[in-house]
């Protein structure tokens, strides 16, 4: 898949005359079991050098998952909700931990609890929410919990939460999931991915919040698998560092 990333190597050029450094890091959701498309996230991991923030979904996680992340450096496993169900009356977006929730704290620290379990000192205390969404009410569960770092999706307005929870999102997802879950058009990403840089040089937003590629290993077409080996390569042709 030939994809034309010129917008983005320009961009990145001018990094480097700027003398900026872009930290980067990566994300993939909705893990639960060692799967041929969890081994296939692992060798593209190991391919570009990048490892990944495995969001895992609590109540689901077997372990399977769990012996498979024991023998992969490449896998930082942090927390993914509790079941990844909806709780959001409708109209509303998705959410598991919406407004609309009374106390989540059981299900918080369960969460965290469990994966504990199965992955002991591997675990990263990092809560990532189903669908990128949770209300300000529930943070005080987090820490609570015993979490230090919440990420969702869009570049962050402050680099905490809230005190004590650090914020650390996620920028860039190639899948259109409205459209089969297919590979949104490579065009609109690398316009989309040019734009998080310029403003991230021109101090439009915060370049001390790592750049997260967003994937979900379990619904990949080949074109998303490609796309993100491709975007992943070419981002560390710049000034970068890796967060981990």
């Amino acid at each position: 898949m030939r994809i034309d990333w010129s917008s983005v190597t320009n961009e990145l050029a001018l990094w480097h005359s700027a003398g900026l450094t872009l930290p980067l890091w990566w994300r993939d959701d909705d893990a639960i079991s060692a799967t041929p498309d969890l081994e296939q996230l692992i060798a593209l991991s190991k391919a570009v050098n990048v490892p990944v923030h495995l969001a895992v979904i609590p109540q689901m996680a077997d372990a399977g998952l769990a012996a498979r992340v024991a023998d992969c450096e490449n896998l930082i496993p942090v927390v993914h909700g509790w079941a990844h169900e909806n709780h959001a009356p409708k109209p509303d977006k998705k959410a598991e931990f919406g407004a609309t929730r009374g106390d989540v704290t059981r299900e918080i620290e369960t969460g965290m609890t469990r994966l504990k379990t199965l992955f002991a000192g591997r675990l990263k205390p990092m809560f990532v929410p189903p669908w990128n969404r949770i209300a300000p009410q529930h943070y005080s569960a987090l820490i609570k919990a015993g979490f230090s770092t919440l990420s969702t999706f869009t570049p962050r307005t402050g680099q905490d939460a809230a005190a004590c929870l650090e914020q650390i999102n996620t920028h860039l997802d190639p899948i259109a999931w409205r459209q089969g879950k297919t590979l949104v058009a490579p065009d609109q990403l690398v316009a989309q991915l040019s734009q998080l840089l310029a403003d991230r040089r021109m101090g439009v937003t915060d370049n001390s919040e790592p750049l997260g590629l967003l994937t979900h290993h379990l619904v990949h077409t080949p074109e998303v698998w490609e796309f993100s080996r491709q975007a992943l390569l070419t981002l560390q042709s710049g000034p970068v560092t890796i967060y981990k």
